[in-house]
């Protein structure tokens, strides 16, 4: 199981991730040779337990991954690996475990990422698509349903709610990842408010009013932006519509259900496919200044037009590492019209984020939402639950005026800050 409650995950320190923490490994490509065996081995292996899936409290017991990686049980020993997150439907502070892969991708990232070269002058950003393309097939083999069990009861994954409870129905591993739930498993919190907006995903959430906002306490890599996540011109005017806007960030973990939803009552639009890296979007390499894991990562851009204010909405699903696609289903079809909770696509295995970006004065987050972002501290949601509403009226968006003004800069940022600061402190003295 990859959770643990907050008092037994605070007997030890949690791992703040480091290269010296592994004194043992000397050089990057002893972690590409371990992951590279790991991907042969998890051709062969029942039990994910023995491969690059375990959680990272549980690799104690595994010596044939001590034997490939020097150093990584003292390790385990020693912190917790991984991160706090709310569970909102019961207010509990638990701890999630790592899984091993992603511990071992932090550790490629903290020697430099992209330039670094290695192994017949490959980069480690290339490496790691390579091993998550080949996972990937490696996941669509028939024999790969093998290993379902052990997923299942490595990360005690419910069938409650499945379409497809008998799991010999599955054809391959990737096929249970990106498992359909039965109807009526995710109802829509305030179903009959045409205002609500809801989750898009099963997922560790965290919500801002801003882009200033989420760079200040979430998002650190020194080259985010939003024309940059949109894989568009600053001065553009997709990039200009979402000046000031706000941001919802969606991280899906490997034991989550992959199918991911529309948060709003809306129109499909065009989707953009951006090329990229498959860095891991943990809140550790999110959270850290050298790295631009949202903005660097191959992510698919669907543009989507809000029904009850008439608001463009942007939705970015993005790949990390071990994803090895991203599908859609209804967020393919543009001109569709979808409601909140329907289906848009999927993610094949590994693990994954989405973030939804919202023009300025569109949505009011829900105060925990905000108050648990503002911790900072992720909240675990599911489908359908509320995100928050919009406050508009009806028709209520008005683009022209939004491009008027999408060029007060600076001092628009240094204002918002300030309202966010005296919003964040009235919530926690409330």
């Amino acid at each position: 199981m990859a959770h643990m409650s907050a008092n037994v995950a605070e007997t030890k320190p949690v791992e703040s991730i480091q290269v010296e923490h592994l004194p043992d490994v000397k050089d990057p490509e002893d972690i590409v040779a371990a992951l590279e065996e790991l991907l042969k081995m998890s051709k062969d292996q029942v039990d994910v337990k023995n491969g690059m899936q375990i959680p990272m409290h549980m690799v104690c017991d595994v010596p044939l991954v001590h034997r490939l990686i020097p150093g990584l049980q003292e390790l385990a020993s020693k912190y917790h690996i991984g991160n706090f997150v709310i569970v909102r439907a019961t207010g509990e502070r638990v701890f999630e475990s790592m899984p091993l892969f992603t511990r071992l991708g932090m550790h490629l990232l903290f020697y430099g990422g992209a330039p670094v070269k290695l192994l017949h002058n490959h980069t480690i950003a290339g490496i790691l698509k390579d091993l998550s393309i080949r996972q990937g097939r490696v996941y669509d083999a028939p024999e790969s349903v093998k290993s379902i069990p052990s997923f299942i009861e490595t990360y005690a994954i419910s069938l409650d709610d499945l379409e497809r409870r008998d799991i010999t129905q599955y054809t391959c591993f990737n096929d249970f990842f990106y498992r359909k739930l039965k109807s009526g498993a995710r109802p829509v919190a305030n179903a009959p408010d045409p205002t609500g907006i809801c989750s898009a995903a099963d997922c560790r959430l965290t919500v801002y009013p801003s882009v200033s906002a989420a760079t200040q306490i979430w998002i650190k890599g020194a080259k985010f932006s939003i024309p940059a996540l949109l894989g568009v011109k600053p001065r553009s005017r997709k990039a200009r519509m979402f000046v000031g806007g706000s941001v919802a960030i969606f991280r899906l973990a490997p034991q989550d259900y992959h199918r991911f939803h529309s948060p709003i009552d809306g129109v499909v639009g065009e989707v953009v496919d951006i090329p990229g890296q498959y860095y891991t979007v943990n809140p550790q390499a999110v959270n850290e200044p050298g790295f631009d894991v949202l903005t660097d990562n191959r992510r698919c851009v669907l543009y989507m037009t809000h029904s009850q204010s008439g608001a463009p909405i942007a939705f970015i699903a993005i790949g990390a590492m071990l994803v090895g696609s991203i599908l859609w289903t209804a967020g393919g079809q543009k001109g569709a019209t979808v409601k909140r909770g329907e289906e848009l696509g999927y993610f094949a295995y590994g693990g994954s984020t989405i973030v939804a970006v919202f023009p300025r004065s569109l949505i009011q987050f829900d105060d925990d939402l905000l108050m648990n972002s503002a911790t900072p501290i992720e909240t675990l949601v599911r489908v359908g639950d509320s995100l928050g509403r919009s406050v508009l009226p009806q028709a209520g968006f008005d683009a022209e005026e939004i491009m008027r003004t999408a060029d007060v800069g600076p001092d628009f940022s240094a204002r918002f800050a300030a309202g966010w600061t005296r919003f964040v402190d009235k919530l926690r003295m409330s």
